[in-house]
C-alpha cells in the first residue's frame, strides 16, 4: 500500500482542495435545477374569475316575462360565435377558448335556462322548444332586427339546441353551425344510463376548490385552468346543508332528454349552412351521418387526447378549429364573403 496516502496534506494540497470545493457542487444532487415550491390543493384548484377570459358580462331581460339570461362576451371583430353549453355546464365552459377566438371573432356565451347566473320562471323546463325560444329571444334582444353574421356553436345538449335553432330557419344571418361531441345514436343509447351516472357523481362539496379538484381528478374535465373558471358557475351554496350543490337539477329534467337527441342527425344534415362536427375520439356515426359525410354535407374532425368537453380540455385546439372553420367558409362580420361583391351575402335557405 502506498504510504503517501497516510501522510499529512501539504499547504498546497489544502489550497487545491479548498478551490475544488468552491468550483464543484457538494454532490451530484446539487446540480439539479431548483424545484419551485409545491402548491397546496387549495391554491392549485383556486377559482379563476371570468374577467380573465371574457371582456364583459351582462344580463339580458326578455320582455313580457320574468326571464333574465346571463351572457359573457369577448372580442369585437368578425362574426359572432354564439356558444351554447351542455347540460350541467355554463357559458364559462367556453371561457379559455374564447380568449383565443376573440382575436378573430366576437364570442358570446350564454347561460342557458336553469344554468349559471340565468334566472327564469321555470328552471326545470329544458325542453328543446323552450331552449330554442330562449336562444332566439336573447339574440333578438342583443341585436334587434339587425343581427350580425352568427355561427352557432353547441356542446352536447347545447349542440342539439344549436341544430334545432338552425333548423327553424328564422335566424336569417346564420352563417355556420358547429356541433361538439354529440351524435344521435350514441346520445340516445346513453340516456338509459344517465340517471345512474348523475346519482353516482359527487353530490356535496365542502368548498369550491374541492369541487374543482373532483372535476379534474374524476376525469370529467382535463384542463385545470378551464375547470377553475367554469366549475364555480355550476354550483350553488346550500345554507341548510352548509355545502355546495349542483346549480342545475338535471335529474328532474329526464322528460326532456329524448327530445334533445331524437332525429338529430337528419335535422343536422338539413340545416342550410356550413357545418362542422367535432368528436372526442372515434365516436360511431349513424347511417344518416355516414352517408352525409361521404356526400360532403359537413366537415368532421376527430379531436384526440380530449374528453367529452373538447372546448375545455383542449381550448387552444378548439379555438384553432373554430377560426379555421370561419376562414375556410369565408364567414365575415356580415356573412359569407363572396369575392367580387362589395357587400358580403348571407347564405339563405
Amino acid at each position: 500500500m502506498d504510504s503517501s496516502s497516510h501522510m499529512a496534506s501539504l499547504p498546497e494540497d489544502n489550497a487545491e482542495e479548498h478551490l475544488r470545493h468552491q468550483t464543484q457542487p457538494a454532490s451530484v444532487f446539487a446540480s439539479v435545477p431548483h424545484r419551485p415550491p409545491i402548491k397546496s390543493s387549495s391554491e392549485k384548484f383556486a377559482p379563476l374569475d371570468w374577467s380573465e377570459y371574457f371582456d364583459k358580462e351582462e344580463d339580458v331581460a326578455i320582455p313580457e316575462s320574468n326571464d333574465v339570461f346571463h351572457i359573457y362576451t369577448a372580442g369585437t371583430e368578425g362574426p359572432v360565435i354564439f356558444c351554447l353549453h351542455g347540460g350541467g355546464y355554463s357559458g364559462l365552459s367556453f371561457a379559455v377558448s374564447a380568449s383565443k377566438i376573440k382575436e378573430k371573432a366576437t364570442v358570446v356565451a350564454m347561460d342557458l335556462r336553469g344554468h349559471g347566473k340565468s334566472l327564469t320562471e321555470n328552471d326545470i323546463d329544458l325542453s328543446v322548444e323552450t331552449l330554442c325560444d330562449d336562444v332566439l329571444a336573447v339574440i333578438k334582444e342583443l341585436y334587434s332586427n339587425s343581427p350580425p353574421a352568427i355561427v352557432l356553436v353547441g356542446h352536447s345538449m347545447g349542440g342539439s339546441i344549436a341544430v334545432h335553432v338552425a333548423a327553424r330557419r328564422s335566424l336569417t344571418t346564420l352563417a355556420g353551425l358547429v356541433v361538439v361531441d354529440v351524435v344521435e345514436g350514441t346520445a340516445m343509447a346513453s340516456l338509459i344510463h344517465m340517471q345512474k351516472i348523475l346519482s353516482n357523481r359527487m353530490q356535496h362539496f365542502s368548498s369550491i376548490e374541492k369541487a374543482i379538484e373532483w372535476s379534474v381528478k374524476g376525469g370529467s374535465l382535463r384542463n385545470i385552468d378551464s375547470a377553475r373558471v367554469s366549475v364555480p358557475a355550476t354550483l350553488k351554496y346550500d345554507d341548510s346543508k352548509k355545502c355546495y350543490l349542483y346549480r342545475t337539477e338535471l335529474e328532474k329534467t329526464e322528460q326532456y332528454w329524448k327530445g334533445w337527441y331524437e332525429g338529430l342527425s337528419d335535422i343536422f344534415l338539413s340545416c342550410p349552412v356550413p357545418k362542422l362536427l367535432l368528436l372526442a375520439g372515434t365516436d360511431r356515426l349513424d347511417r344518416s351521418l355516414t352517408i352525409g359525410q361521404m356526400q360532403g354535407k359537413f366537415q368532421m374532425v376527430v379531436v384526440r387526447h380530449s374528453g367529452h368537453a373538447i372546448q375545455e380540455d383542449v381550448p387552444d385546439e378548439f379555438a384553432t378549429l373554430i377560426v379555421n372553420f370561419i376562414s375556410r367558409n369565408r364567414i365575415g362580420p356580415h356573412g359569407v364573403e363572396i369575392p367580387g361583391l362589395r357587400k358580403p351575402a348571407f347564405s339563405k335557405p
